[in-house]
């Protein structure tokens, strides 16, 4: 067997177990084709040490993810055939820590969504599509790959409801979208169907028709962000560093958990509501927000101070 049919089998057998894919497919995939490029049919420490030295330039952090991704793939292969070197731990020096999120004000993510319907297209559909796949992930918290797994049979725009069939490890979940937002959705199914000359079966597509895909969303909201002053213009189509599509997720979930300490709202008791609306099986992932936000911190701090207050005069 080829190492791309292995990996055609690899990838096909995790997605059915649940796990999303589209980054380490991406990463595999290049690793394959280097693969075949230097005549290997095998997996060797030495295959990928030469492949991450023409891979390109990144940060530790990425390079260590990207060891994960084949590492697995390499223990898969071993377990197959035992010519497969299984690539040991500590090769690639790398400490997982989860990256700070940005937190956009809402001016910032009007701008972007009003930048996005401008990204020029044939027909239109460019900016249509990422303006409104953009404000449906700040409104609702959810994953990029989750939206754009959407089908038009999962958008209810009478009631209001999203089905998430794809969530992280193959959760399933409804999600209830605000009146304002349901209307947008409204108006952008309409007018797509309008473009198309059909109803197509993703939800959201591209002029063709064709479902956007990852890559394309992400390259689409980097661009938005440049044009609007929150990442460094870049040349030759290059996404540049700065504030990622994911933060519009930490930015929604963050902002619930502020309106909670300001309106006086018991946030153990509405934590829970929370959790579930943002698919994460832990509480304790939800509640990460306190720590990684500073205004929320601060919040919760001062919220703990009152009730020790109250305590000792009583």
């Amino acid at each position: 067997m080829t190492l791309a049919h292995e990996l055609d089998r690899y990838i096909s057998v995790r997605r059915s177990l649940g796990y999303d894919l589209a980054t380490a497919e991406r990463v595999l995939r290049r690793f394959v084709q280097y693969a075949d490029g230097q005549g290997a049919t095998h997996v060797t420490v030495d295959l990928f040490l030469r492949w991450q030295a023409v891979f390109g330039q990144a940060r530790r952090s990425t390079w260590g993810a990207r060891f994960i991704m084949v590492r697995l793939f390499s223990q898969w292969l071993h377990g197959l055939d035992a010519a497969h070197e299984v690539l040991p731990r500590g090769l690639i020096p790398y400490r997982y820590c989860r990256t700070h999120p940005y937190i956009f004000t809402d001016a910032q993510i009007i701008a972007i969504v009003e930048e996005a319907a401008r990204l020029p297209s044939i027909y239109g559909m460019r900016g249509l599509t990422c303006s409104t796949l953009f404000g449906l992930i700040a409104v609702t918290g959810m994953r990029i790959n989750e939206a754009l797994s959407l089908d038009t049979g999962d958008v209810d725009l009478d009631t209001g409801i999203v089905h998430i069939r794809f969530g992280k490890l193959g959760k399933e979940r409804l999600v209830p979208v605000h009146d304002s937002a349901t209307v947008r959705l409204r108006f952008f199914a309409a007018e797509r169907d309008r473009l198309l000359g059909r109803t197509p079966v993703p939800f959201f597509v591209k002029c063709d028709g064709v479902r956007l895909g990852d890559c394309g969303a992400r390259y689409n909201f980097a661009q938005v962000c440049q044009r609007i002053g929150l990442r460094e213009p870049q040349v030759e189509g290059r996404h540049g560093h700065g504030p990622r599509i994911h933060d519009l997720r930490h930015s929604f979930a963050a902002q619930t958990m502020i309106d909670w300490y300001r309106s006086g709202k018991d946030p153990a008791r509405e934590m829970f509501k929370l959790t579930t609306l943002l698919g994460h099986s832990n509480p304790e992932h939800t509640y990460w927000y306190i720590e990684a936000v500073p205004e929320l911190l601060e919040l919760a701090s001062s919220r703990i101070a009152d009730g020790h207050d109250g305590e000792v005069r009583s």
